[in-house]
């Protein structure tokens, strides 16, 4: 009768075994007009192909690879995203080592005199006690709490792993902005020597002039002045450039001296001279890391709810444990018999189970916390996406426009320079011409830096993934390795 009781108790408990308390995770659909395409991706600048992850290639700058690949494997805000990826793996192993029987050795030594009213007569009162014991106790999973627990662990570390994407995205956006702003400011202080030298020949001419009675003195301070004012822009354009140097050696890993030469050389800003692919919205949220760990959040808290749950219904453990127990000089194992105990352990909350439902009542708090996340996360990565489309196209039109205007500030400032040499214009004239060229350049130049800027920040918004190539570039070389 005992062994069909026994029987009968697996069969139920491995039929129980296979029901998991907790709502089954189901993802969230996006809203249909959140996969359609974007606003403004029906603009010439950009195409709906496939973006790519490795996008800052499309640069064309051996060295800006480079600095990518050092930023990806030395950067600190990204070692530190990988070693909470690398706790969350830990937590996962735990929650997996609650699926194997737990096993345990004990053992005491202890020395000591009992009390002669607690002794027998004969009997040594000083004696040494050894104790040894080993035990296995393993956790029947009825209710799933076990299964649970590994559900909302593999999500944390998915989670965290699209945390630490979510990391390589603003670090090698960072990267490349700091890098193109460098060579930004490089060029524009090119642009400004240009305009001081320009402004040193008709200084020149003016001053001649003056010398042979056709022009006055005031004509030669005011051009001068125009002159230092321009100069004046040098020393502010070099500190850019110092702090985006700084910034990009920080960036990479390095101490700011340590950057390396190559890095600084550049003198133009990197542009993409061809469509950017931007995909759509379904490709938009199949990329960003922001929305994938939102969503890998709302599935970890949903099997929290069933961890919860499952502790409304008994728990049994199944343990046994043999130990001996030797007094004075016998042997341990074999001077005395062995003590063994086997059977179930049943715990249950019950019948007050408000605590745990209050519990399960946080928990479900917490999943419609993480869905109005996930949901805000989906629309402000549309909303960052438009924006950069929109930002990228109109400095894109902005930069045209600059381009026209500094072409005809530049033949009015040569024509102007020539008319004066012949007599036929004063140098107001000259002054003005050349105070409008040299606002010109400055536009030109500043436009350009903000259509550079621009598309980092539309590859930015775009976002990507690089789980996998941690470890595969050498940081400090400048170069990915191999």
């Amino acid at each position: 009768m005992k062994k069909y009781t026994i029987a009968a108790s697996l069969l139920v408990a491995t039929s129980l075994a296979g029901c998991a308390a907790g709502p089954n995770y189901i993802a969230p659909a996006p809203p249909p007009a959140a996969q359609g395409s974007f606003v403004g991706s029906q603009s010439p600048e950009v195409t709906t192909a496939m973006p790519d992850n490795d996008w800052w290639r499309l640069y064309d700058d051996p060295v800006l690879n480079g600095l990518v690949a050092d930023a990806l494997a030395a950067n600190t805000d990204v070692r530190v995203a990988v070693a909470r990826m690398e706790r969350a793996r830990a937590n996962l192993r735990g929650s997996r080592s609650d699926t194997l029987p737990q096993t345990a050795v004990n053992g005491t030594v202890t020395y000591g005199r009992v009390a002669q009213s607690q002794s027998l007569p004969g009997i040594d009162r000083e004696r040494r006690t050894v104790d040894g014991e080993f035990s296995v106790n393993y956790e029947v999973d009825l209710f799933g709490r076990v299964r649970r627990g590994i559900e909302a662990s593999r999500a944390d570390l998915a989670a965290a792993q699209e945390d630490a994407d979510a990391v390589r995205v603003t670090v090698v956006a960072d990267t490349v902005r700091a890098y193109v702003d460098a060579a930004s400011a490089a060029e524009q202080l090119a642009v400004a020597q240009s305009t001081v030298d320009l402004l040193d020949h008709s200084v020149r001419i003016t001053d001649a002039r003056f010398q042979r009675g056709l022009n006055q003195r005031l004509d030669v301070i005011r051009l001068n002045q125009l002159r230092e004012q321009q100069a004046a822009i040098m020393p502010t354009l070099q500190t850019t450039r110092d702090a985006a140097l700084f910034r990009l050696a920080v960036l990479t890993g390095r101490a700011p001296q340590d950057l390396p030469q190559a890095a600084r050389e550049r003198t133009i800003t990197p542009d993409v001279r061809q469509p950017i692919p931007v995909g759509d919205g379904r490709t938009l949220l199949a990329r960003r890391p922001d929305v994938k760990a939102a969503e890998r959040r709302l599935a970890a808290d949903t099997a929290r709810i069933g961890v919860a749950t499952a502790d409304l219904y008994p728990r049994i453990t199944l343990g046994g444990s043999v130990g001996t127990t030797a007094l004075g000089d016998t042997a341990v194992f074999g001077g005395g018999p062995l003590r063994w105990l086997l059977g179930p352990l049943i715990s249950w909350a019950f019948p007050n189970q408000e605590a745990i439902r209050a519990r399960i009542g946080g928990a479900k708090a917490d999943v419609h916390a993480d869905l109005a996340t996930f949901d805000g996360t989906v629309l402000r990565a549309l909303e960052e996406t438009e924006t950069a489309l929109s930002a990228y196209r109109n400095a894109l039109l902005r930069k045209a426009r600059l381009a026209a205007a500094r072409e005809a500030a530049d033949r009015a400032a040569r024509v102007s320079i020539a008319r004066q040499s012949r007599g036929e214009i004063d140098a107001l004239d000259v002054l003005d011409a050349q105070r409008t060229l040299a606002q010109s350049e400055t536009d030109y130049a500043q436009a350009t830096r903000a259509v550079a800027f621009a598309q980092v920040d539309l590859f930015r918004a775009l976002g990507g993934s690089w789980q996998g190539q941690a470890g595969k570039v050498v940081a400090g070389t400048g170069s990915p390795a191999g």
